[in-house]
């Protein structure tokens, strides 16, 4: 994803293709890193994609702000949230309010107690600025005492994609041919996804995705979080409280107001 993908066709296959991503663990990432930081009442998924989050977190009774700059899949998340039987909501039910804003410059009318940003979602902003725009608009947007919980993927995890790559799914109603081209100097990599996606009448529909990463040196994200205000910047790595390895294939970082 670029800063100005659109998803149009994506975003209506996205959940499809994601669906063995391991939301279950951002969550419990999320709720071992509040009992550490504070559990929070509000809450941004900052980069919300189709609301997988979301949506539990608002389930459990949070307070929650879907934030995402594809009208494309913040119109699948309003779905999939009004669609979202009552009885699966817990008697003190928590509420979703969706939002498309750019995460280098979003904003709310009040502070809220934490983001979330996960998925690596801050990969897909190429260039040193706009990370660092976007640690800016966070920490603005926190309570004091607030945490900005996001993970990241290492250089060595899109190294590791270059040298493995194509890939390729072919189930029975979606498959997928996937190649990489990789920047070196940049740590970036572009991600060329063809994608055959079943209709209702049985026929197959093609259509073409680009979607590009850059990885950044962990020790500047540190310094960048911290030049944008936080006070405490805590690193982990593969959804647990725990250091990150050489092998690591996600950074978590942990940043307080």
């Amino acid at each position: 994803m670029s800063v100005s993908q659109s998803y149009g066709q994506f975003a209506l296959v996205y959940d499809q293709l994601m669906e063995d991503m391991p939301y279950a663990d951002w969550l419990g990432f999320a709720r071992e890193s509040w009992s550490r930081y504070g559990m929070p009442s509000t809450v941004v998924d900052l980069g919300c994609g189709t609301g997988s989050l979301s949506i539990p977190l608002a389930k459990s009774g949070f307070h929650v702000y879907g934030i995402d700059l594809s009208s494309d899949m913040l119109s699948v998340a309003r779905s999939k949230w009004d669609e979202t039987p009552q009885q699966a909501i817990r008697p003190r039910s928590g509420t979703i309010r969706w939002l498309q804003q750019d995460m280098r410059d979003w904003e709310l009318a009040e502070p809220v107690d934490t983001v979330l940003s996960f998925c690596d979602c801050l990969n897909y902003l190429t260039e040193e600025a706009d990370i660092e725009a976007a640690f800016r608009a966070t920490h603005r947007a926190l309570k004091e005492g607030g945490s900005f919980l996001f993970d990241m993927h290492p250089p060595s995890q899109l190294i590791r994609y270059a040298a493995e790559q194509p890939f390729v799914l072919d189930e029975r109603d979606i498959a997928y041919i996937w190649t990489c081209d990789f920047e070196e100097a940049r740590c970036q990599i572009e991600h060329n996804l063809t994608i055959f996606a079943k209709e209702r009448d049985s026929r197959f529909y093609r259509f073409e995705e680009t979607h590009r990463q850059r990885a950044y040196d962990p020790d500047w994200i540190v310094s960048a979080l911290r030049r944008a205000g936080f006070r405490t910047v805590d690193r982990y790595a593969d959804f647990e409280l725990k250091p990150a390895r050489e092998d690591s294939e996600r950074l978590f970082f942990a940043a307080i107001k």
